[in-house]
């Protein structure tokens, strides 16, 4: 869970393009839709592929370059190097998203008082809201183990989600928002969750009590 979800949290990522939109209305939409719907369908298509080339023993074994083992009794040598190039690009296209939204939402926020005022503004060359988050990241990806840091931002994330969609169904008349379909996702999420938290607490207690820290930290 805590690694598939960062796979599809790019169409949250797509709302702080609103504003650089010609029709948001018509168009945000439809790039959530397509963007979710398609990342689905390549990762079950890459499921089977690898699952086709490799044992499960074999998947567990190379971990996270099982992808390119897997595509190197088709394509040999060459297919391991076109798979870990792929696995290069996608890594930061995703930091790129990452990057811009950053710098969007921390300056929004400071504007809107939510944040501290030395989030907006510049410095370095870029928003200074991004220069923080970027040296905040830069702690936590040399203190904690990256599966550790995908299932505590999994769960923030999730926890993020159902904030906004009670916030959603407050405002669906405003909106014009269907409240069964956020009131459907937010029990999917809540579900997800549950079971998502149950199971850390049972394998990885550690990662747990730190997903509670950050957590009470951030309120």
């Amino acid at each position: 869970v805590a690694l598939t979800f960062f796979a599809y949290i790019g169409f949250s990522v797509i709302s702080f393009t609103a504003a650089d939109l010609r029709d948001p209305r018509r168009e945000l939409p439809r790039a959530m839709y397509l963007g979710v719907g398609l990342t689905a369908a390549i990762y079950v298509l890459i499921s089977l592929g690898t699952f086709g080339a490799l044992t499960t023993e074999e998947v567990q074994q190379y971990g996270d370059t099982a992808l390119a083992h897997a595509a190197e009794p088709a394509l040999g040598e060459a297919g391991f190097t076109m798979m870990s190039i792929a696995a290069l690009l996608a890594t930061s296209s995703s930091v790129n998203a990452n990057l811009f939204a950053a710098g969007n939402i921390t300056a929004l926020l400071a504007n809107e008082r939510m944040f501290p005022p030395f989030f907006g503004g510049r410095a370095l060359g870029g928003p200074k809201g991004l220069v923080i988050s970027a040296a905040g990241v830069l702690v936590l990806a040399n203190v904690f183990d990256l599966t550790a840091i995908a299932q505590i931002g999994s769960v923030v994330a999730m926890v993020i989600f159902l904030m906004i969609g009670v916030a959603a169904v407050r405002l669906r008349h405003e909106t014009g928002s269907k409240a069964a379909v956020i009131v459907t996702a937010m029990a999917m999420t809540t579900l997800v969750l549950v079971l998502f938290m149950a199971d850390t607490l049972e394998n990885d207690p550690a990662t747990f009590v730190w997903t509670i820290v950050i957590a009470l930290l951030a309120v």
